[in-house]
């Protein structure tokens, strides 16, 4: 698959033209897959179900128009206008004050680190279960089988003991996926977004049909769906649909303004945002009518209501509740294969997406190939992620850096470039006008609003609530120095990470550079 290439001057930072997706479909295609992850399967179905059923749909999808959507654009917008990584699009971006601007692509980047060493050992964790399903190895006590004899889980710590387990798939995930990042966006990347995204919607598909010709089917969908119209009257309610959407979307940490640096320079830019948000929000409704229909099963299968059941979202219902399912169900093996291989699937192309952050950025700063990047950088992070995730403490570990990466570090992020951009650089009417030159659908005063002022209150909210929550009550009753450690140690090493590498020089000048269309020739499209 050829890689159309642009001039010098479109924006790359290297003495190579910077790659380009080969087209609007592999571009479409591997958005969704990095929207489309764990979080959709695992996450929506029960945080639908614990806010008001059906009614959750009522603020779920007024947060996808008023927040996901429009802070979706202007990730495309600053990526598409300004041509780079992270860090070079928002130093691009900053003009004069682009120097300290970068550090805040650089706090992404680094979020994206973090995330990536611990995503990994969740994807292998899927693809051990994958292969568990077609002997059912997980026996009648899966919580044990999970915890004790999977993991070995220890207590609290850091351990040095590896478990074979785990190490294994582990490694063997971090080959794979290194290896797509190596061969670039077109023949890496964007191919494997080809094959694994279809897999996964029939995988999927095949299962949700499955389900829902189980006894006590419906009565699980009528768990999930029945409204309680009272629920839109807690503000909470409210909160987690912004925070579903803001999560679900891989939005405000770095993934789609890298995605869309890599679009030709007259390529549509907001019809292909809408085709993803709405893909991905459609793609958990289907995730959420499986799961419950399954959960439907389990119940009547244990004589119980649904809300009796526990393990309904996270690690709890993928790797202990649906395993019990699995065991109990006609066709059960298969049934698992195909959860977990869906799991698998959903999760690697997410991974590449946070890696392909990491990898553009080194790739931008030090004037290195993707090869390169992928062999330097990747093989050292999959070493971090091998020595913290493949061990006894993994499951505690990545539960609690998980907890602070995205609770603190990109709904910070998040917070501070809505407002960068819109109120202190006031970029908005910039950004907008380049969203309006190359696209169909266009945005105006409204989008500007909702990015500089909606979404900023909104994830502040969230940011206040979840420190005050994590400093006065701690997290899962785990000691306080090791929340310290493992949990604002992440923190510190985000922005340790993201000033030092603001700090260092540049192979290639970022700054020379000038973005189409011009400024002049904005103001003249907007009279």
């Amino acid at each position: 698959m050829s890689v159309q290439q642009g001039s010098g001057q479109q924006g790359t930072v290297a003495s190579r033209p910077r790659e380009q997706w080969s087209g609007q479909l592999g571009f479409i295609l591997s958005a969704i897959g990095s929207a489309v992850g764990l979080g959709n399967i695992w996450r929506f179905p029960g945080v639908a179900y614990e806010n008001g059923g059906g009614a959750f749909l009522i603020p779920y999808l007024i947060a996808l128009v008023t927040a996901g959507i429009p802070i979706l654009f202007l990730d495309y917008a600053i990526g598409h206008r300004f041509r780079g990584s992270s860090p070079t699009a928002f130093r691009r971006l900053g003009g004069k004050a682009g120097k300290w601007l970068e550090s805040l692509g650089w706090f992404q980047v680094w979020i994206c680190i973090v995330i990536a060493v611990y995503y990994a050992a969740v994807v292998a964790w899927a693809a051990s279960y994958f292969t568990f399903s077609f002997d059912l190895r997980w026996g009648d006590d899966t919580a044990g089988f999970f915890v004790t004899e999977f993991l070995q889980t220890s207590e609290p710590g850091f351990s040095s003991q590896f478990v074979p387990a785990v190490l294994i798939p582990l490694v063997l995930v971090w080959v794979a996926v290194l290896a797509v990042l190596g061969s670039g966006i077109a023949k890496g990347v964007q191919r494997a977004n080809l094959i694994f995204l279809p897999l996964l919607v029939v995988a999927f598909l095949i299962l949700v049909v499955r389900a829902l010709f189980l006894d006590g089917a419906m009565t699980g969908l009528d768990a999930l769906f029945t409204p309680d119209f009272s629920a839109l009257g807690d503000p909470n309610v409210w909160i987690a649909a912004y925070s579903q959407i803001f999560f679900s979307l891989s939005i405000a940490f770095g993934i789609m303004i890298t995605y869309s640096s890599y679009r030709n320079r007259r390529a549509n830019v907001t019809a292909p945002a809408l085709v993803v948000a709405f893909a991905n929000s459609s793609f958990e409704i289907i995730a959420g009518i499986g799961v419950f229909a399954t959960l439907g099963y389990f119940a009547f299968q244990q004589g119980v209501g649904v809300d009796e059941l526990e393990g309904i979202t996270g690690v709890g219902l993928s790797f202990i509740t649906f395993p019990a399912i699995v065991s109990q169900m006609p066709g059960g093996p298969l049934f698992g294969a195909l959860f977990f291989g869906s799991l698998v699937m959903a999760g690697f192309t997410s991974l590449l997406s946070v890696l392909q952050v990491v990898s553009s950025a080194f790739q931008d700063k030090f004037g290195i190939t993707a090869r390169q990047a992928s062999i330097r950088v990747g093989s050292a992070l999959a070493i971090v992620s091998v020595l913290l995730f493949s061990t006894t403490t993994g499951l505690i570990t990545l539960d609690t850096v998980d907890q602070w990466a995205n609770n603190i570090g990109i709904v910070g992020a998040a917070i501070a470039a809505t407002i960068l951009v819109i109120w202190v650089l006031r970029k908005g009417p910039e950004l907008a006008a380049h969203l309006n030159a190359v696209s169909t659908f266009k945005v105006g005063p409204i989008w500007q609003l909702l990015v500089g002022v909606l979404a900023p209150i909104v994830l502040l909210y969230m940011l206040i609530q979840r420190i005050i929550v994590l400093t006065t009550e701690g997290y899962e009753g785990y000691p306080l120095w090791y929340l310290a450690v493992a949990g604002w140690g992440t923190v510190a090493v985000i922005l340790i990470g993201a000033i030092s590498m603001t700090a260092l020089r540049w192979k290639h000048d970022p700054d020379d550079f000038t973005p189409w269309p011009s400024a002049e020739a904005l103001k003249e499209l907007k009279k």
